[in-house]
């Protein structure tokens, strides 16, 4: 049975300023202004939208928030997605995910949800940051973050997963590719990521190495002309960082596994986009990961002149995030009752 880790709140945790009001069903963490790269003296907004049923977002998002607003001075806020029922945390309902006004004066957006349905005036929300050419941080299942029902009546069904109006939807068209495959065997087969030899000097990669993920290299085969591959995905043998790459023949070549591109809907502003399929919320302990991924926000919030290969990543202590995988019953976690601030990290 999958367990989620209900991390605590304690009177520690208000050093990092954190705001949130359990009826707003959403994480706002203020930024420490000391901590903003020099140079900076305005504070971004970064938002993190989390709402995945197998890989724990609800767990990693809040995390890297408090990395964000501690370490780097930058206000961030994180969504969930909410049980109107229970008014709690429940990454199994796929229908709601409230606080994306919060898109309206981002500078920026981590997205990591898989298989969502929302509601067409949370679509709208979210359609308008992508129309303004808002950058996007993508980060594992946000390649199919999407999934209408084929007799859905919403204007937003061709965004899904496996549209063959707009083929392979959102995750396709805009982040570079849709669900594909496991082209490692999932819970068996890990994965390294290895630098492209054509990315080497990258901004993103500065101070990026030892990359290790517990979640298996994804299948890619839609990525568009001008995405830029970082990173190549290793198939190893097994679920350990010591283990042996495969040898039948799915390392030649490598998938991408993290990779830079453009993007612009029909009638919006032009935008860039990061993918990583990594950064499952067990993938985020091994230290090039975080970094790979904060140098990917500071990219995306065009600060790539402030990439450094030393900036920090401090993991959380208490940072005890759950092995991916599907919980037992659908109700689970309705029946849990956690709220975002039981996911802030001591």
């Amino acid at each position: 049975m999958i367990c989620v880790v209900a991390i605590g709140l304690d009177t520690s945790a208000q050093d990092q300023s954190v705001a949130s009001v359990a009826a707003e069903q959403k994480l706002t963490l203020i930024g420490d202004a000391a901590k903003l790269p020099a140079g900076i003296s305005q504070k971004p907004k970064l938002v993190l939208i989390s709402g995945d049923d197998e890989y724990r977002s609800e767990e990693a998002l809040p995390m890297l928030a408090q990395i964000f607003s501690a370490q780097h001075g930058i206000d961030c806020t994180v969504l969930f997605s909410i049980n109107p029922k229970t008014n709690s945390v429940d990454p199994n309902y796929h229908e709601n995910n409230p606080g994306l006004e919060a898109l309206t004066d981002a500078d920026a957006v981590i997205l990591f949800t898989r298989f969502r349905s929302w509601p067409d005036e949370q679509m709208e929300l979210f359609e308008k940051y992508v129309m303004r050419g808002g950058p996007i941080v993508a980060l594992r299942t946000a390649t199919h973050p999407f999934d209408f029902p084929a007799n859905s009546s919403t204007r937003f069904a061709k965004w899904s997963w496996n549209s063959k109006q707009w083929p392979g939807g959102f995750g396709q068209n805009i982040i570079g590719d849709t669900w594909v495959s496991h082209h490692g065997k999932h819970r068996v087969e890990s994965a390294r990521g290895v630098v492209d030899p054509a990315a080497v000097d990258h901004p993103i990669l500065r101070g990026v190495d030892d990359l290790w993920a517990y979640a298996d290299v994804y299948g890619i085969k839609h990525l568009p002309e001008d995405a830029h591959v970082l990173l190549r995905g290793q198939v190893l043998q097994g679920m350990s960082p010591s283990d042996a790459p495969v040898t039948d023949g799915r390392n030649d070549p490598m998938m991408p596994i993290a990779w830079t591109k453009s993007y612009q809907l029909d009638g919006g502003e032009p935008g860039k986009v990061f993918c990583t399929t990594m950064c499952s919320s067990v993938d985020l302990k091994n230290d090039g990961i975080r970094r790979l991924v904060v140098n990917a926000t500071y990219w995306a919030l065009g600060w790539q002149d402030k990439i450094t290969a030393d900036s920090p990543i401090e993991l959380p202590s208490q940072y005890e995030p759950t092995m991916f995988g599907f919980s037992a019953t659908p109700d689970y976690f309705s029946k849990q009752n956690l709220q975002p601030t039981d996911y802030l990290v001591k």
